[in-house]
């Protein structure tokens, strides 16, 4: 599930077409099982139309009689935590927008506990525990002109939302939220071509903001495209690697089409912990005994520490304290791979190593190990680099998401 990035408003365009996709097995998968009795089954069904439409205001009371009757079903609480939050962009009254956040966040806690592990959820979960709200914007006009632009686009009015939203630009032209929901309000309505054409226009406002390019990626994908909506759900993670909504997006988005996704999970088994006073010597042992995973790990150990003793240093002096870096991780991994197949010639020689391993070898010959540095194990030291290595390198980037993380059907990571 998505938000809207700054705020926890959300998931306007992605949580409707989520709901369109999901609810409806959702609402009849609960944890406790649901009443047969048709009064109940009629108010489901009217519930769910409503939260498909986008009518939260209105879904709200059914998905809150229906909660309280099945208190266990963890997917109705949270559809009605969520339909809680929308209502409190209609109210006037500070306080009572408090209360009803605290309610959101209060059922969002209960559904955790519950089981719930879902996207929506963690939306909810990230609301201040005292309900108080986040600006729009520090322009008084420009911020009323959003919470009543928001308010009609919780109570499922998509005319006056992009009236609202139109009008926020007259304020504010560069206002990427607001340029953003008046396509939301256009995906809404299934006007996919003119949804798309706003989020051209904001992705034009913050081409490094992930928002714009994964709702084009949606709307382009509800109307069949898929080829481009893959390659915007791609973009989408590049724009922001470190935010997991793109990349939920795009799993989920391979999952419908079934289209594979290879995640490369190396199970780590480096010492390394902290830059150390010794030295750690390439030890060839392991090899010689026929373990040569034990003896790659060696070697990236090794690497590692060199550059936590000398070479971070001397590699980076205008850094004032070590840390861990883009090039030191690359080094180490192709030192590792080195022992394990330094070739494509030896490569067959590996077969029976780790699957994560024959992939790493796989993505070293590629040339693509520092993409794959940066969008699989970087931590936070590490994306500090990656600012400048998408300047620099983005078709690289691009090419490991494209070819090896979601290689198209007719082709496979290694092939």
């Amino acid at each position: 599930m998505s938000r809207r990035k700054g705020h926890y408003s959300a998931l306007a365009a992605y949580a409707l077409l989520f709901a369109l996709l999901t609810t409806s097995a959702c609402l009849t998968s609960a944890q406790s099982k649901p009443s047969d009795d048709e009064a109940t089954l009629a108010l489901r069904k009217q519930a769910l139309e409503l939260y498909r439409q986008g009518k939260f205001v209105d879904a709200m009371p059914l998905l809150g009689q229906l909660s309280m009757a099945s208190p266990n079903d963890f997917v109705l609480k949270e559809h009605w935590a969520y339909c809680i939050l929308e209502y409190s962009k209609t109210q006037t009254d500070p306080e009572q927008r408090k209360a009803s956040r605290v309610k959101a966040r209060s059922l969002a806690i209960e559904a955790q506990k519950l089981g719930d592990a879902g996207e929506l959820l963690q939306v909810l979960l990230a609301l201040p525990e005292d309900g108080s709200d986040l600006k729009f914007s520090e322009r008084s006009d420009v911020d009323q002109a959003m919470k009543a632009a928001e308010a009609n686009r919780a109570k499922g009015d998509l005319d006056k939302a992009r009236a609202g939203y139109l009008h926020v630009l007259e304020l504010d032209p560069k206002n990427y939220d607001a340029t953003v929901y008046v396509g939301d309000a256009y995906f809404s309505q299934h006007a996919y071509d003119s949804a798309g054409e706003w989020f051209a226009k904001a992705i034009k406002l913050d081409p490094d903001k992930e928002t714009a390019y994964r709702y084009w990626a949606d709307a382009l994908a509800a109307s069949g495209k898929n080829d481009e909506a893959r390659r915007k759900y791609i973009e989408a993670i590049l724009a922001q690697p470190y935010t997991r909504t793109p990349w939920l997006a795009l799993r989920q988005w391979s999952d419908r089409v079934k289209q594979p996704f290879h995640a490369i999970l190396l199970q780590n088994q480096s010492t390394v912990k902290k830059p150390a006073d010794q030295t750690v010597k390439l030890d060839e042992q392991p090899l010689k005994e026929g373990n040569p995973e034990a003896a790659g790990w060696r070697a990236y150990d090794a690497t590692r520490q060199a550059w936590q003793q000398e070479k971070f240093k001397r590699e980076f002096p205008q850094e004032a304290a070590y840390r861990r870096t883009l090039r030191e991780e690359s080094e180490a991994l192709d030192a590792m791979v080195a022992v394990l197949a330094p070739d494509a010639a030896s490569l067959k020689k590996a077969e029976k190593l780790d699957p994560s391993l024959l992939a790493l070898i796989h993505v070293d010959h590629e040339g693509l190990l520092e993409p794959f540095v940066l969008l699989n194990r970087a931590d936070p030291d590490i994306a500090k680099d990656y600012p400048a290595y998408r300047a620099a390198h983005y078709d690289k980037l691009y090419r490991y998401v494209d070819e090896i993380l979601l290689p198209k059907p007719d082709s496979s990571p290694g092939k």
